[in-house]
C-alpha cells in the first residue's frame, strides 16, 4: 500500500465496481471529475495545503474517474447504441461478425457487430444465434449480413441459482440476441479488418495443422495453447484439465505470454551489441507480444497480459530494480480506463490478477520458510511453492464461480509447467514451419507426442475423482472474508506483530461465522420448487438442508445440483412423483398426459404436464383452483390456450418457460396424499 500505483488502482476499481449503484445522470459525474481535476491542479500549484488533503481530492477525483469510466460504457449512455433505435420487427439490420462462438447442440452463435438500422449508423454488439443446418456455411469473423430485426432481450435465468447468462453478456456491453434461419440472410462482402485476418491466420494455422496430422484431442489443445481457440476442445477434455487443476494451460495468459516474452528477449539479444539495439529490442518485444495477442482474438486474459508483460519489457530495457506490484497496478490502470472497464467483471482476468499478485506477494514469503540444498529438490519445491501461492490466490474465485477445487493442483503443475517453455518453443516453430509448407514430419510427430503425452498427464490426475472436491457452497462475503484472511496471513509471515496476528484471527473468524450463519439459516429453509425443465416435470420439496426430488431425475442433474449449491444442502433423496401433495395448508394436484383427475376433490395449485388433453374451463369450474402452473414439459400452443382460459375466469396462470420456476414455502414438510 506504499506504492501510489496500488492505491490509484484500488481506488479506481472502487469507483467502477459502484459506478451501477451511483443514481446520478452520466454529465454528473463528467462534472464532478471536471472539478476534482481543477481541485487537484489548484492544490498542486498552489502549495497552501499538506499532503494529505491534496491524496483525499485526488482519491476522490480517481474514484469517480472509475465510475465514469463504467456509466461512459453502458449501452443507454451511447448515443448511437442501436437499443435507441429498434421499434418493431420489421426493420433491416446490418451486422457484422466480430467473434465465432463454440456452437452448442442445434445451433452456431455468434457475437455481431450492429453497424445500421434501416439506414441509420450504429453501434453495439448481439448475439446472434443460427440453427444448424446440412446445407448452411458457418459464417467467418468480418462477414457481413443482412436480416430482418427479430431482436429479443436475452432472457433472465428461469431457474433459482442459474448461471445468469442474461448478467454474463450485459458484462460485455451485450443486451439483445437475433435469432436468424440461414435461408433469412443475406452475406455482404465486407470490409477487412485485423480481427478478421487474425481470424484467417488462424484459419489457415488449423488447416496446415490438420494437414499434418493433428486431429481430435491434440488439435484442439494445440488450438488453445498457441491460438487461444478453445471452441473445438471437447466437454471431457476441459473436464479433465479443470479436475486436474491445469485448466490455466488452456487460457492463454501470463504463463504463456511470460514464457513467450522469454523467448523473444533471447532470440533478440544479440541487437544489444550494436547501438540503439536495446531500444530496437524493445520495440520489436513489444510489437511481437501483441501481434500475438491480435492473433490469438484479444480475449481479456490475453490483453492483461500483454500490458503487464509490455510494461515488463519497458522495466528490462531500463535496466533498473522494478516493483512487481506498481508494474501490476500500472497494467490494471491503463486497461480499465484505456480498453474497457468491464473487463473488472470477466472471470478470466480476476483470476489471472488474483494468481499474479499472489505470487508476487505470497512466494518470497513462502521462500523465507527455507529451501532445501539438493539442487534438483529446490526447483521441485520452488515450483510447488509457486503453485501453491497462485492456488490461494484464485482458490475463492473458483470455489464463487465453480464450486469444485483440485487438490492434485500441485501434481499436474509440477509434471508439466516446467515444460510449458519447450512446448510452446517447439509448437511456434511447427506453425511457422507449416505455414512455410517446410514442416518435417519427424518434428511434426515430436511436437503430438508432447501434446499427447501432457494430455495424458492430465486425464492420469483427473482420474483420481477422490481428490476433486465439487459442489462446495461459497458466496461472495466468503470470498472476501477468505482473502482478508490471506492477506493477512501474508502480512503475519513478513513481520509477525501482535496487530497483524489480531487481524489474522479476526479475519479467520469472521469466515467461520458467516459459514456457520448461512448453514443455520439454511437449516431454517423450507419451500416447494416446481423448476423449468424442456420436455420434463420435477418437484422439488426443500426441508432444511434436505432435498426430495420427485420425478425422474436423471436428465435434470444440472439442475439439481445447481440449486444444491447454491441452498447449501447436504442429502438429496429421489422418489417418483405422484398426482397429488400437501404442502402445509396448500394442496397440490398435477394431472399428466392422460388428464385424469377426480372431479369432486378441489385443490388449490394445479399442475399441468405433459400437455393433457382436457377441458379447463370445466376443470377451473369444478376444483376452483388458485393457481394454474404450466411447467416445460407442455407444448407452447396449449400453454397459451390455457393461459387465455386462466385469464378470462381471472385465475393466476404461470408458465414456467416466461415466469420461472414456482416457489412457495410453509413451516411443514410437503406429506403426500393417497389417490
Amino acid at each position: 500500500m506504499d506504492f501510489l500505483p496500488i492505491k490509484l488502482a484500488l481506488l479506481l476499481v472502487l469507483g467502477i465496481l459502484s459506478g451501477p449503484y451511483l443514481p446520478w445522470p452520466t454529465p454528473v459525474f463528467h462534472i464532478l471529475l471536471l472539478l476534482g481535476l481543477i481541485a487537484m491542479a489548484y492544490l498542486h500549484f498552489s502549495k497552501k495545503t499538506g499532503l494529505a488533503t491534496f491524496g483525499l481530492v485526488t482519491a476522490i477525483t480517481v474514484f469517480f474517474m472509475g465510475a465514469m469510466a463504467q456509466q461512459n460504457s453502458q449501452a443507454k449512455n451511447q448515443g448511437n447504441h442501436y437499443g435507441h433505435f429498434v421499434e418493431n420487427d420489421g426493420e433491416t439490420v446490418h451486422l457484422k461478425i466480430r467473434e465465432v462462438l463454440k456452437p452448442s447442440a442445434y445451433t452456431h452463435r455468434y457475437i455481431a457487430q450492429v453497424l445500421h438500422i434501416d439506414s441509420r449508423n450504429t453501434s453495439g454488439k448481439i448475439v446472434l444465434r443460427v440453427p444448424q443446418d446440412s446445407i448452411y456455411t458457418p459464417f467467418s469473423v468480418d462477414d457481413e449480413l443482412l436480416t430482418l430485426a427479430r431482436l429479443d432481450s436475452i432472457p433472465p435465468p428461469l431457474n433459482p441459482h442459474q448461471f445468469n447468462y442474461r448478467e454474463f453478456m450485459a458484462r460485455q456491453g451485450i443486451h439483445h440476441q437475433l435469432r436468424a434461419f440461414a435461408n433469412e440472410v443475406v452475406v455482404l462482402p465486407g470490409s477487412r479488418t485485423l480481427w478478421g485476418m487474425a481470424a484467417k491466420i488462424r484459419a489457415r494455422i488449423t488447416q496446415k495443422l490438420a494437414s499434418a496430422g493433428f486431429e481430435g484431442d491434440e488439435l484442439s489443445v494445440v488450438q488453445a495453447l498457441l491460438l487461444g481457440d478453445r471452441t473445438g476442445i471437447s466437454t471431457t477434455t476441459y473436464d479433465a484439465y479443470k479436475d486436474a487443476g491445469a485448466v490455466h494451460i488452456l487460457a492463454l495468459s501470463g504463463l504463456h505470454i511470460g514464457i513467450l516474452l522469454y523467448i523473444i528477449n533471447f532470440l533478440l539479444a544479440p541487437l544489444g551489441r550494436f547501438p540503439r539495439g536495446a531500444t530496437l529490442k524493445l520495440v520489436l518485444s513489444v510489437l511481437l507480444l501483441w501481434a500475438f495477442a491480435f492473433l490469438a482474438g484479444l480475449s481479456p486474459s490475453i490483453i492483461r497480459a500483454c500490458t503487464m508483460f509490455s510494461f515488463v519489457a519497458y522495466a528490462l530495457y531500463l535496466n533498473r530494480p522494478r516493483n512487481n506490484f506498481n508494474i501490476l497496478a500500472l497494467s490494471i490502470l491503463f486497461i480499465l480506463l484505456f480498453i474497457d472497464p468491464n473487463l473488472i467483471f470477466q472471470v478470466g482476468f480476476q483470476m489471472s490478477y488474483a494468481a499474479v499478485f499472489a505470487i508476487v506477494g505470497l512466494l518470497p514469503l513462502f521462500q523465507k520458510i527455507g529451501l532445501p540444498k539438493n539442487r534438483a529438490l529446490r526447483y521441485v519445491w520452488q515450483l510447488f511453492m509457486v503453485s501453491l501461492a497462485a492456488q490461494l490466490g484464485v482458490l475463492p474465485i473458483s470455489l464463487f464461480y465453480f464450486h469444485q477445487f483440485p487438490a492434485l493442483f500441485f501434481v499436474s503443475n509440477l509434471i508439466l509447467i516446467p515444460f510449458m517453455g519447450a512446448i510452446l518453443g517447439l509448437g511456434i516453430l511447427v506453425i511457422a514451419l507449416a505455414l512455410g509448407n517446410v514442416l518435417p514430419n519427424p518434428l511434426a510427430m515430436v511436437f503430438k507426442g508432447c501434446i499427447r503425452g501432457m494430455n495424458e498427464v492430465v486425464s492420469r490426475v483427473a482420474a483420481q475423482e477422490e481428490f476433486v472436491f465439487k459442489s462446495i457452497s461459497f458466496d461472495a462475503v466468503q470470498v472476501v472474508l477468505f482473502y482478508a484472511a490471506v492477506i493477512s496471513l501474508g502480512f503475519v509471515m513478513a513481520q509477525p506483530r501482535y496487530r497483524r496476528l489480531l487481524l489474522l484471527g479476526v479475519s479467520i473468524l469472521g469466515f467461520q461465522s458467516w459459514t456457520y450463519y448461512q448453514n443455520l439459516a439454511a437449516q431454517r429453509k423450507n419451500n416447494v420448487i416446481i423448476p423449468h425443465r424442456y420436455g420434463n416435470t420435477l418437484v422439488l420439496e426443500r426441508s432444511g438442508r434436505a432435498l426430495r426430488v420427485l420425478g425422474g431425475a436423471d436428465a435434470s442433474q444440472q439442475l439439481i445440483n445447481t440449486i444444491v449449491i447454491g441452498e447449501r444442502l447436504n442429502d438429496v433423496a429421489q422418489e417418483p412423483l405422484k398426482n397429488s401433495y400437501t404442502y402445509g395448508q396448500t394442496s397440490l394436484l398435477i394431472i399428466d398426459s392422460t388428464g385424469i383427475y377426480l372431479p369432486n376433490k378441489s385443490a388449490d395449485v394445479i399442475l399441468l404436464s405433459g400437455s393433457p388433453q382436457l377441458h379447463l374451463d370445466r376443470l377451473l369450474r369444478e376444483l376452483e383452483p388458485k393457481w394454474i402452473i404450466a411447467d416445460g414439459s407442455n407444448y407452447p400452443s396449449a400453454v397459451a390456450r390455457w393461459g387465455r382460459t386462466c385469464a378470462e375466469r381471472n385465475i393466476p396462470f404461470h408458465q414456467t418457460d416466461r415466469d420461472g420456476a414456482f416457489i412457495w414455502s410453509a413451516r411443514d414438510a410437503l406429506m403426500d396424499v393417497a389417490h
